[in-house]
This record gives C-alpha cells, sequence and structure tokens, in this order.
C-alpha cells in the first residue's frame, strides 16, 4: 500500500522541518525579546522602530518575505551567509526570512505578558535603584514569560506549519518532498495523507507538553 514511499528519503525532509522550526524558533525567541523590549523601553526612537517593524512584517505574506531573501538579498546584493553550497545558502536565507516573520509575533506575544505584570512591581524595583534594562530581565521579563506559554506554543506550532513555504527556494524540506512525489506517484490521497500525519505528529506533542508546562508556571495572582 505505501509501496510509493520506496526512494525518496521521507526522514531526512522532515528531519530539515524540524532543523528550520528549531533554528528559526530559537532566532525569533532572541529577536522578538529585544523587539518586545524596544516597545516597551523610554526610547522615543526605538519603541517607534519597534512598532513600525512589528506592523509591517506581520502584514506582509510569508511568501514574499521567503522570496526576497532569496531573489533580494542572495541573488540581487550577493548575501550568502557564509555559505557557497546553495542548498545550505537557501537553508539558512530561509531561518532568516522565517526568524524575521515569526519575531514579530513573538514580540506581540510577550508584550501582551509584559502588561500582565503589576505596574508597581516595577515601580518598586526602580525605587531599589535598578535601571531600565535590569526591571526587565529581573523582574518583568522572567513572569511575562511565564503568562505566555500558552501563546508562544501558538506561536511555534505556526512556525512549523510555516516552514513549507521554504519549498518555494527550494529547501529541501517536508512540502518539498511532497510536491515532488505528487508529481511523480499517482497517490495524491495517500501522499498528502502521510504529510499530514507527520505535521500531526510534530505540532501535536508540542501543543500537549507546552499546554502542560502553561499550567505549571502560571503566575497566580
Amino acid at each position: 500500500m505505501f509501496d510509493f514511499l520506496e526512494g525518496y528519503n521521507l526522514w531526512e525532509a522532515f528531519w530539515t522541518t524540524v532543523q528550520l522550526t528549531v533554528l528559526s524558533a530559537v532566532g525569533s525567541l532572541i529577536w522578538g525579546t529585544l523587539l518586545a523590549a524596544m516597545r516597551v523601553g523610554p526610547v522615543p526612537l526605538m519603541r517607534g522602530f519597534g512598532t513600525a517593524y512589528v506592523n509591517i512584517v506581520r502584514n506582509i505574506p510569508l511568501t514574499v518575505i521567503i522570496l526576497f531573501t532569496s531573489l533580494g538579498l542572495n541573488q540581487t546584493f550577493e548575501v550568502t551567509l557564509g555559505s557557497d553550497m546553495t542548498a545550505t545558502t537557501n537553508f539558512r536565507l530561509a531561518v532568516l526570512g522565517l526568524t524575521a516573520y515569526t519575531s514579530a509575533f513573538v514580540c506581540e506575544a510577550l508584550r501582551s505578558g509584559i502588561n500582565t505584570v503589576p505596574v508597581g512591581q516595577a515601580e518598586a524595583a526602580r525605587a531599589l535603584g535598578l535601571n531600565f534594562t535590569q526591571v526587565l530581565s529581573l523582574v518583568v521579563l522572567p513572569q511575562a514569560f511565564r503568562s505566555v506559554v500558552g501563546p508562544l506554543a501558538n506561536v511555534l506550532i505556526a512556525l512549523t506549519k510555516n516552514t513549507t513555504v521554504a519549498a518555494a527556494i527550494g529547501v529541501a524540506e517536508a512540502a518539498l518532498l511532497m510536491k515532488e512525489m505528487i508529481e511523480n506517484e499517482a497517490q495524491l490521497v495517500l501522499i498528502s495523507a502521510v504529510f499530514a500525519f507527520g505535521f500531526v505528529c510534530l505540532t501535536l506533542p508540542t501543543g500537549l507538553i507546552l499546554g502542560w508546562v502553561s499550567k505549571k508556571v502560571a503566575v497566580k495572582r
């Protein structure tokens, strides 16, 4: 029944999807946290940059961003991200595009968590002599992260599914292999079912585990 899978490296394709997800998630968490800090910071220029970045990037289709990394950065400006191999360059460009896009959603999730922290705690920290960076990193962000585990889990699940867009620039992940198999095999329903099951296996445990973590670390008010 599944003889059509022979000759295709399904595991490697999904492993590439996992790598895209993990690397983009780490990058998005770092850049998204910095954007959130900018948006709640005291410097008007940084607040303006953070606000403009989030509002612009969130309203640009991910496909456009991914294609820009390839057609714009790579082919026009010859950005290779330290690699001479086309496949590696495309993979890194895909991670860059996914990070740039997803970080806007991470920023908004974190900002909503920051807004749940009582203002009095930040004022008390400033009264003790802590500067803005210390207040944010020692008092506000630890509580904000605990309150937004659930929303960040949703962002991670969306990121896992968004990795399929990387096929547009030739990254050999699951969606590109699925396209190749559909073109070569007369098993549309079964192929679709196999890849749908693969993505369910990636996203369902993530949602269940992070949902459990969210309940465990939730801040009691």
